[in-house]
């Protein structure tokens, strides 16, 4: 199966925002949803949001509500995480899944992106 490709990630400081980007290639895109994981370091892998095929539903773990903000664009086959108010605890390597959140923490992943929070 072809993986996804994450993108996106960086060094900030707190408080500051980066947009992570999830390229997918698969012609039936638009008809599964997507989750973002991610994993701090020593830690076990966490869920962070999950968006239907149309976006009409999108949630997030309470950690993230309301400073990430998750879109799609299937034209383009593309997820957006946006992270705003960013903390050092937010500090992790970030992963999206084809799945939705039930399965997000076993489906496979790409290869991640690192997001480093640190002053």
């Amino acid at each position: 199966e072809v993986p996804v490709v994450e993108s996106g990630g960086g060094l900030v400081q707190p408080g500051e925002s980066l947009r992570l980007s999830c390229e997918d290639s698969l012609p039936t895109f638009s008809t599964y949803a997507i989750s973002w994981v991610r994993q701090a370091p020593g830690k076990g892998l966490e869920w962070v949001s999950s968006i239907s095929p149309t976006s009409n539903y999108i949630i997030y773990s309470d950690a993230v509500k309301g400073r990430f903000t998750a879109s799609r664009d299937n034209a383009k086959k593309t997820v957006y995480l946006q992270l705003n108010s960013l903390k050092t605890e937010d500090t992790a390597m970030y992963y999206c899944t084809r799945a939705a959140h039930n399965d997000a923490l076993t489906a496979p992943r790409g290869q991640g992106t690192q997001v480093t929070v640190s002053s």
